[in-house]
């Protein structure tokens, strides 16, 4: 059953999104549902979404379903994919024991990449729509400052795990681990606190994975930051949970600068100064020099 109109303000407050979208969303949503056709997508899309639900890292199939939507909701119509799914998201949840608290600061990070659209495109919209997609199929999880999504082991993550003595084989469950933007500093007490709510978590929720291991593909593990960064900063503190699963050898510019300055596009010589870590990133590329992706894991039970 799909949200009623009346009750989409309180849903979209939920889910983090700005009070100023809501009016519009609200008469977009009602638009939408009032139309046979488009309500038909809207159920289409749905069921793409929820399609071989335990099929973990599956992005569905959604970008020609997408391009049917009307002209003038580009922007937002994945959005109202994702409210239409909402209902099945929570019956998930529920049926799988998930705490409401869980659940509502996981499905919220729909707010924070509405924040993300507007400081970029200056209107409503998603651009991370396969993002979220994994919010909502019950892939991934906000569990304090991390987010942990549910993943199975490849053979090149296996063999860098098992080489360091780990009982890992391609195919095993695992955790992709996510640090998301306006969710405070990355402090190694915050993570700390992640992690163990993630060993709760998930033995409590999922307990037939049984994880072996936490992985992060991240700029943030650019072994290159130790060179601008002290030793005793987050960044720093935060890579050394990790060991290193390869070395990428393809430049990652754009990377650092959507996460650190909001947009991959913004020239290199006017990127600001204000903060040691914006400093780093603007400062090396103006050197000439590159960012790189890092892969690192570590065992998800405590050693």
């Amino acid at each position: 059953m799909l949200p009623d109109a009346d009750d989409l303000p309180e849903l979209l407050l939920d889910l983090a999104v700005p009070h100023e979208h809501v009016n519009e969303l609200v008469a977009q949503w009602r638009r939408l549902t009032g139309d046979p056709g488009t309500l038909r997508l809207l159920a289409t899309c749905v069921e793409e979404v929820f399609r071989e639900p335990e099929d973990t890292g599956r992005t569905p199939e959604l970008p020609g379903l997408l391009a049917s939507a009307p002209a003038d909701l580009t922007d937002t119509f994945a959005l109202h994919v994702l409210l239409a799914a909402h209902p099945r998201t929570q019956a998930h949840h529920r049926a799988r024991g998930i705490p409401a608290e869980i659940s509502r600061r996981t499905l919220a990070d729909l707010g924070r990449h509405l924040v993300v659209h507007r400081r970029r495109r200056g209107r409503a919209g998603v651009q991370s729509w396969r993002w979220l997609v994994r919010h909502f199929r019950g892939e991934l999880y906000q569990l304090g400052r991390l987010q942990f999504e549910r993943a199975r082991l490849g053979d090149r993550d296996a063999r860098a795990a098992a080489s360091a003595g780990l009982d890992a084989a391609p195919g095993a469950s695992c955790l992709n681990l996510h640090i998301p933007d306006f969710h405070g500093p990355l402090a190694p007490s915050a993570c700390d606190r992640s992690l163990a709510l993630a060993r709760t978590f998930f033995a409590r929720c999922f307990p037939e994975e049984q994880p072996v291991a936490v992985l992060c593909h991240s700029w943030l593990l650019d072994p290159q930051l130790r060179r601008y960064l002290p030793a005793d900063s987050n960044i720093v503190r935060f890579q050394e949970r990790f060991r290193i699963a390869l070395e990428e050898s393809e430049p990652a510019d754009a990377e650092p600068v959507r996460f650190v300055f909001g947009d991959p596009e913004l020239p290199v010589a006017t990127l600001p100064r204000r903060t040691s870590v914006e400093r780093a990133v603007g400062d090396h590329l103006r050197a000439g020099g590159h960012w790189y992706i890092g892969h690192g894991w570590f065992p998800f039970r405590a050693e």
